[in-house]
């Protein structure tokens, strides 16, 4: 089995760093700081370093960010979706019933998310005090029509897709488990799902996650300071190690896509904690001698969303 450190990247720690993904239309990074309701982007250099480029606002808080075709990206945020213009404004495209509040009261907010090869975009939500079940999948199709697909999740978390489309990735940080669906490119429906690793015992839940050209699957565990490699058949074949405990999620980058980017988190840290891990909340780098595709964009409207029911 392989093992490799990544190494921290220049930009500024966020507070609680998600989502990175590479947006090959800019050729920029993107990822978000959940709490700050910030999108940051950077840019990447000829030797691996990213350089910070711009950091927006898409919300009270903001759980991911894709690329969409339309121009700028659209967000999960708050609790809904929210197109963000290449200029910085954030527009709020549909509230999702059900969805949103505020910590203390109950309320849920977007968390991960991510969009299949077609361009529909998938999304998942959690209730901010983590409670089982309150988390659902919704699905937004290339009319701009929003589609609970799921429900009774704890924490939807990472999404990933393998190269031939026809099996979706889902990661529930609550229980800690890795789910696989098959899933039809055509419709974007899911069927017979299955529970493909179980990390409840393990180091840490699985976090967010990419799926590489190969097929094989990258959770970053929270809590245990790793990303790790599967086989899509759930072997561990590879484990990157990230010297701060909260590594949330991970995604390939650069023109060659070939460099592995990890997001981590400082929330909930205590001063010591803080103390002992300074680079927390940074982004971190391993070349692990494989590629991943770009983020799919949203293909649908940039204009409008309509929930379905």
């Amino acid at each position: 089995m392989e093992r490799l450190t990544a190494r921290p990247a220049a930009p500024a720690a966020a507070e609680h760093g998600e989502g990175p993904v590479w947006d090959a239309g800019r050729g920029e990074l993107v990822w978000v700081d959940i709490p700050a309701g910030l999108v940051r982007r950077a840019t990447l250099g000829a030797g691996g370093e990213l350089t910070e480029v711009g950091c927006d606002r898409g919300g009270g808080t903001v759980g991911f960010a894709v690329p969409a075709a339309a121009g700028g990206w659209l967000l999960g945020a708050d609790g809904g979706f929210t197109h963000l213009s290449p200029g910085g404004t954030a527009r709020v495209l549909v509230e999702l019933a059900g969805e949103g509040g505020t910590p203390g009261t109950g309320g849920t907010r977007m968390n991960d998310g991510g969009c299949d090869p077609a361009g529909r975009l998938f999304g998942g939500t959690m209730a901010f005090d983590q409670r089982p079940g309150a988390g659902s999948l919704y699905r937004v199709d290339l009319d701009g029509t929003v589609t609970r697909v799921l429900d009774g999740l704890t924490v939807s978390n990472g999404l990933g897709w393998a190269p031939d489309g026809r099996t979706l990735y889902l990661a529930d940080s609550g229980p800690g488990v890795v789910h696989a669906f098959d899933y039809d490119p055509a419709t974007g429906a899911l069927d017979r799902g299955r529970v493909l690793l179980d990390l409840a015992d393990d180091d840490g839940p699985a976090d967010g996650l990419t799926v590489d050209d190969a097929g094989c699957l990258w959770t970053a565990l929270w809590g245990a300071g790793q990303v790790r490699r599967w086989s899509p058949d759930g072997a561990l074949l590879a484990v990157v190690e990230v010297p701060v405990a909260q590594t949330s999620s991970c995604a390939f980058a650069g023109p060659g896509r070939d460099l592995l980017v990890v997001s981590t988190s400082a929330e909930g840290l205590d001063d010591a904690a803080r103390a002992a891990q300074p680079d927390a909340g940074r982004l971190f780098t391993a070349r692990p001698g494989v590629t991943g595709p770009p983020a799919a964009p949203y293909r649908g409207p940039g204009d409008r969303l309509d929930q379905a029911g």
